[in-house]
């Protein structure tokens, strides 16, 4: 069996260069060549997993297939690739000390001082090797979060160091990616912080092989030779990474600059077949040309921050290709749904109420689904999204004044939302919510199953509170319908209007499983949805 390779990505200078777009970018190309490909990333914080994490501090948290609470960049790896990532996909530095010291604590190092080196750096390299090791890749790319010169970054890279002299030649490499500066008082690129940030890295024993140069000016063949003198690398080794008008053009930029042949080269590999982009670039042209436009309101309470949704937006722009349709997403934030709604002057398509957790925003989550409702105006509710627009219809069409979740009022009169019988006694926050992929049947003849085009579905859960079926039969017999049960638990997990031409509640997230090769059906259907609202209101 040949040797899995491995390619390490750090960063310099500054923080949001863009090293997951960088990684998948690469990952893509060689994929497309005919290579098995994963991409991993180490985040060097010492929580065990972004899930407790505020969505202000760390943007959204991205839930995978066997329910772990991952990076968002593990979101960008999975649309690029069209492939699942997992638990192994993500490592944190909370993690690796958690094993570490439930080792020591089982008595597995014999008596022996735990350190850092050779302790944690064994089990960071344990956790690189684990996809090289399964024998179900041929290389490996592996994203170490933060910037070099960090003091918590410190033992990834000497695991890279370390790792990198146990594997041998052509056996791995380093990507640095680097920001180079344009001072606009001197109308020049600075090359200096990039200079800076390699002999950081070389400090801790690690050469980088190839440079990716984030910029938004052209680097010349002049700056390039400079580079590549003063960072010890080739000239053909110096990749520019200009800004794009999107994410997507990265991995077409990366082609034309020669990542992944200087990549294969420095790994000893052979080119293959040149990449098979065919299916991407036809996403890319309707992306670009579009024939309409769609206005679509995002209701969410941490709407300042992209990153907050940032699977919700990438959604919108496959499912926006996929109709031939631009999606302006209309950020509108709970708290100050109808003030925002009327300053900004908007007409709306449809109307997106976002998932989250806590009471702030939720009478402005209820007045938008209200809006939707009233105005038939094309609704999805994304798991909180989906239970206010329950909260919203026993309210104001069940008239049981005062229904809520018990989240938010623990001793409601009408708890039409509760939290899972086996949840009631857990006192801890990270890991104890239904997560990951739970099995769902569709009621033939629903709209959600007109979406789906099949009764048994498998869909991305992150909650802990599920919709009452205490107050199923009332809420049916009203007119707000259970389309989608888990069939395990009885739990609903679909609800939608009859008297409505699109108004659809999930508790799942669907966004978490739209690729750009597999745009996902319910946002497809959601934005066809609005296109043919616009079009009637035109």
């Amino acid at each position: 069996m040949a040797q899995t390779k491995y390619i390490f990505v750090t960063g310099g200078v500054s923080s949001s260069l863009g090293k997951g777009i960088i990684a998948a970018s690469l990952a893509k190309l060689l994929q497309a060549r005919g290579y098995r490909v994963t991409i991993q990333k180490l985040d060097p914080y010492i929580n065990i997993d972004p899930g407790t994490m505020n969505p202000y501090e760390h943007g959204e948290c991205f839930v995978t297939e066997d329910g772990a609470e991952t990076d968002l960049d593990l979101g960008h790896y999975e649309r690029f690739l069209n492939t699942n990532t997992s638990q192994a996909n993500n490592v944190t530095t909370g993690r690796v000390y958690q094993s570490v010291i439930n080792k020591e604590r089982r008595g597995e190092f014999l008596g022996k001082t735990v350190q850092v080196i050779p302790h944690i750096t064994n089990e960071i390299k344990e956790r690189i090797k684990i996809f090289g090791n399964s024998g179900d890749y041929d290389i490996v790319i592996t994203e170490i979060g933060g910037t070099v010169g960090d003091i918590e970054s410190l033992p990834y890279i000497e695991s890279v160091r370390q790792l990198r002299w146990e594997l041998g030649d052509n056996n791995s490499l380093v990507i640095h990616l680097t920001l180079i500066p344009y001072l606009s008082a001197a109308g020049e690129l600075k090359t200096k912080p990039t200079q800076h940030s390699v002999k950081t890295l070389m400090e801790s024993g690690v050469n980088a092989d190839i440079l990716v140069c984030r910029t938004e000016h052209e680097i010349g063949d002049d700056l390039k030779r400079k580079l590549a003198l003063f960072c010890n690398v080739k000239e053909e080794a110096v990749i520019q990474s200009i800004d794009a008008s999107t994410i997507y053009d990265v991995p077409n930029h990366m082609l034309e600059e020669g990542l992944d042949k200087i990549s294969l080269s420095k790994l000893a590999l052979p080119l293959k077949s040149e990449p098979d982009l065919t299916q991407w670039n036809a996403f890319l042209e309707r992306h670009k040309n579009p024939k309409s436009e769609v206005n679509i309101g995002l209701v969410g309470k941490y709407v300042e921050l992209q990153d907050s949704y940032k699977s919700i937006l990438e959604a919108f722009i496959h499912a926006g290709a996929e109709n031939e349709v631009k999606v302006n997403v209309i950020s509108l934030h709970a708290e100050f749904f109808s003030k925002e709604y009327k300053d900004k002057n908007i007409s709306l398509d449809g109307i997106l109420v976002a998932p989250g957790f806590g009471e702030r925003g939720i009478d402005g989550k209820i007045e938008a689904v209200k809006y939707a409702r009233v105005n038939k105006i094309p609704f999805l509710g994304i798991c909180l999204g989906m239970q206010m627009a329950v909260i919203e219809y026993a309210r104001n069409v069940l008239n049981l004044e005062g229904a809520n979740s018990t989240e938010m009022e623990p001793d409601v009169k009408f708890p039409v939302i509760d939290i899972m019988e086996d949840q009631k006694n857990i006192s801890q926050m990270g890991g104890t919510m239904r997560l990951g992929a739970w099995d769902c049947v569709l009621t033939p003849g629903s709209l959600i199953y007109t979406v789906y085009q099949q009764e048994e579905i498998s869909e991305r859960h992150r909650h802990r509170y599920e919709y009452n079926n205490q107050y199923k039969a009332a809420l049916e017999e009203a007119g707000l319908l259970s389309t989608g049960i888990n069939p395990k638990t009885g739990l609903v997990e679909v609800v939608e209007l009859k008297d409505h031409p699109w108004f659809i509640g999930v508790q799942y997230h669907p966004e978490y499983k739209s690729t750009v090769a597999n745009p996902h059906p319910l946002f497809v259907h959601f934005v066809e949805a609005a296109k043919n609202f616009a079009t009637k209101k035109n």
